[in-house]
This record gives structure tokens, sequence and C-alpha cells, in this order.
């Protein structure tokens, strides 16, 4: 298991604490998977014992993939170079995946402002349905902190080039998905 060390403090004094990192899941729709995404995916793989990447069904999106292509594009990326990482597809709500997994930390990747925004009241609202599942918020790197799933799928269809934000073979399916092959 890996272990971190935390200083906890109670009145006047602090306390060192060992904090088990041990399994958390990762959900998002992933259409399609990012830079961005894997530099969360390979800092929660560092972070915890196993990480449970769970592609999401979000009825309010449309997705440009099925749920067993977006999971086969992440496990391209993942299998064979982080071990300790899986990749399932769940629909529901993410605390419930997150029991039936008994994972208790829900990893979450924060960009700016407004995904603060909204992640804060996803994390509360999760916190309302499931108190023993808790948000872990992770920075991405700067480089890839302007990067989303939507952008890119706009960009693409106006003819940008893309190759930095996204895998090659993701972006080749995504080019194919939309018809610009």
């Amino acid at each position: 298991m890996k272990s971190r060390w935390a200083m906890a403090v109670l009145g006047d004094k602090s306390i060192p604490l060992e904090i088990l990192m041990v399994k958390a899941v990762y959900p998002g729709t992933f259409d399609p998977v990012t830079y961005g995404h894997m530099d969360l995916i390979e800092r929660g793989a560092l972070l915890f014992d196993e990480l449970i990447v769970g592609v999401a069904v979000n009825p309010a999106k449309t997705p440009v993939f099925s749920p067993d292509e977006r999971v086969e594009m992440i496990r391209a990326q993942v299998d064979g170079r982080l071990d300790n990482v899986r990749v399932e597809f769940f629909s529901g709500l993410v605390v419930n995946f997150a029991r039936d997994k008994k994972a208790f930390t829900i990893l979450r990747g924060l960009r700016t402002v407004s995904d603060f925004e909204y992640e804060f009241q996803m994390a509360l609202t999760n916190r309302a349905f499931a108190a023993d599942v808790e948000t872990l918020f992770v920075m991405p790197s700067l480089k890839y902190s302007y990067i989303s799933s939507r952008l890119i799928k706009e960009s693409v269809i106006m003819g940008a080039d893309v190759s930095h934000m996204l895998p090659p073979e993701v972006e080749k399916a995504l080019r194919k998905k939309l018809g610009l092959n």
C-alpha cells in the first residue's frame, strides 16, 4: 500500500498522520480521451495503489464515441504502461460506482475557476449522497490546463491541428468518426 504523510492540526498541536492512498475512481466521459486526461490518470496512478478510470454515460451529453470505444481508447493508452490502472464503463451515480469498487476517493481535475464551481457543486452533491466517499482535486500540468474534449472536437471540425492535445490513435479515430479522414 502507498502511504503519504500529512500533518493534522489539533488545537495547538501538530500530529503526523499516515494517509493510506489505496484506491480511487477517476470518472468522466472521456469523449475523446486527451493528453489532459492522461496527465490526471498518470498522477492518480502515482497517488493510489489502484486507480479505476470510470467511463461514464452522461445523459446531458451526446458523445461521438460509444462507451466501449472510449474504454478501449483509454486502455490502449494505459495497458502495459500503468499496471495499477483499470478502465471500466459505468452508468448511474459515480458514488455508487465508487462504493461498488470499494474505492472511497473520487479523483477529479481542476483546470479553471469555472471547473472549480462545477466540481465543487458536484463534490458537495456526491457528499450528500455518500458522506463516506471523498473527492480529491488535482491540478493538471500547465501545458494541458486549457484542453477540453469539447473544444478539441470543435477545433478538429474547423480543420485545426490537435496533435499536441490527443494521442495519435485517438486523433485518427476522432477524424474518422467526424468524417474528416
